[in-house]
């Protein structure tokens, strides 16, 4: 058994595991960074990048076989080469995971520790059954993974997840996909646009995390108007018959259906890794699910000299916020015991679907049940979408009442990847609506929607004396 003593240990080198080192690093203390699994971050191996690949894929083909309401006419119908599509996504895949290696390639040698750590105290980490690790303090940085109830581990290798479809060599022809979130959405839509034959089910009424029932609607008939997507359903039987998968399901009105697939991709949201961590042997508070209780702002565990960060706290799963995390992380852990809230960025979540939707500051859930205006447009007639054929979905912007300042959105439509960059820094510069309708808008472009929806909401604004007191957080 090996022994080392060091200033911080970090438990993970995924985004938000790296950051923390690199905060450890700068404030010149020691650090290691242990990982168990593979090195490359879940964005770039099995998550953001590979799943744009498929997407970018898709759009291609989805735009080569709708060029006929521009009066463009392409002969014979659309060939997509699922090998081909898999090879690209691969390839390129290999490629942002070898940036990544290339980094940790670059860390010190004895900075990092290949194995699986448990703690045995607050303080003390064993690494498998070769090194025991005794740090003044522990970063915990362990991701997350899939969810995938009991119930269908049975159907083997036709039960996939994410991870999964980032390996096939070729597109299969049926695939379920069991879960209407971003990761479902997106390699739904994708899979469906390639040719595949696709069907979502959602067990619920949620739709790519937005709460704005106007706004979930727009993307809902969106999609429903491309392929098949079916919410509020429940899985009745899921039985694997040789390299099939037999899927029974009931709507909401208690009708059932039957239908056959080649796989189900099960995306049903993910959970902690914090199994083998054996966290009941520190100070660490659990709740019944077995989570730590943990301050948001500092991202502390209590009292202890334990911290975590990213994807594995369930909070925020984006690799912005993983980044950020990791790095309040590493530096409160730098500082400890002498810990401060950390410098967080406005709320941002997009879904690279079509058409796209995105989130910013206050989700509508959040907002105040009085003293909020609302703005909105329908895409269907705004101009430059019309152009360009891309006039599905809404946007709505909320503010407050009294005092004008921009609280959040909720948005689906063309372009809002980068319409919801500039409402997040609209956010966080705490901006007002008729500030914001200072700013220059161009002709014709879709960001003339969101001076549309700003209008709307100025046009209700009283900026009487007393602003809002309280908004919950997003």
């Amino acid at each position: 058994m090996k022994n080392l003593k060091v200033d911080v240990a970090i438990i993970g080198a995924g985004t938000a595991g790296l950051g923390a080192y690199r905060a450890v690093k700068a404030a010149g203390l020691g650090a290691v960074i242990i990982e168990g699994g593979p090195y490359g971050t879940t964005c770039a191996r099995v998550g953001c990048m590979p799943s744009k690949l498929l997407i970018a894929a898709a759009e291609a083909a989805h735009s080569a076989a709708h060029t006929a309401p521009f009066g463009v006419h392409v002969e014979g119908p659309i060939r997509v080469d699922g090998a081909e599509v898999m090879d690209r996504v691969k390839r390129e895949r290999d490629r942002f995971v070898g940036f990544v290696l290339d980094s940790v390639d670059g860390l010190p040698q004895e900075d990092k520790i290949r194995g699986y750590a448990r703690f045995l105290s607050d303080t003390t980490l064993q690494v498998d059954d070769h090194t025991r690790i005794e740090a003044s303090r522990v970063v915990i940085a362990t991701g997350s993974t899939p969810v995938v109830p009991d119930s269908y581990k049975a159907l083997g290798d036709r039960l996939i997840v994410n991870d999964d479809v980032f390996y096939w060599d070729d597109l299969p022809r049926r695939v379920l996909v069991v879960g209407p979130g971003v990761i479902g959405l997106e390699l739904g839509q994708a899979l469906a646009r390639l040719g595949v034959h696709v069907r979502l089910l959602g067990r619920s009424a949620s739709l790519g995390g937005l709460s704005d029932p106007e706004v979930k609607a727009s993307a809902l008939a969106a999609f429903q108007a491309e392929f098949s997507v079916s919410l509020n359903t429940r899985i009745v039987s899921a039985a694997r018959d040789g390299d099939e998968v037999e899927v029974r399901w009931a709507d909401a009105d208690g009708r059932e259906s039957l239908e056959r697939f080649d796989y189900l991709l099960m995306a049903a949201g993910r959970r902690p890794n914090l199994d083998h961590l054996q966290l009941e042997n520190t100070s660490v508070v659990l709740d019944e699910t077995g989570l730590p209780h943990f301050d948001r702002r500092t991202l502390q565990l209590g009292a202890s000299p334990i911290f975590i960060a990213g994807d594995v706290d369930g909070e925020l799963l984006f690799l912005h916020e993983a980044a950020d995390e990791g790095r309040i992380a590493g530096e409160n852990a730098a500082r400890y015991p002498k810990v401060q809230p950390g410098r967080r960025r406005a709320p941002l979540a997009v879904v690279f679907t079509d058409p796209q939707i995105a989130q910013v500051g206050v989700h509508f859930k959040g907002l105040p049940t009085s003293g909020v205006v609302f703005g909105e447009v329908d895409f269907a007639n705004q101009g430059r979408s019309r152009v360009m054929l891309k006039n599905r979905g809404k946007l709505r912007v909320y503010a407050d009442q009294y005092n004008g300042r921009f609280l959040g959105a909720e948005m689906a439509g063309p372009s809002i990847e980068h319409i919801a960059h500039l409402l997040s820094w609209a956010v966080q510069q705490e901006m007002t609506v008729p500030k914001m309708l200072e700013m220059p808008f161009y002709h014709p472009v879709v960001e003339e929607g969101l001076r549309t929806a700003l209008r709307q909401a100025a046009s209700q604004l009283t900026l009487a004396r007393e602003p809002l007191q309280r908004v919950k957080s997003a």
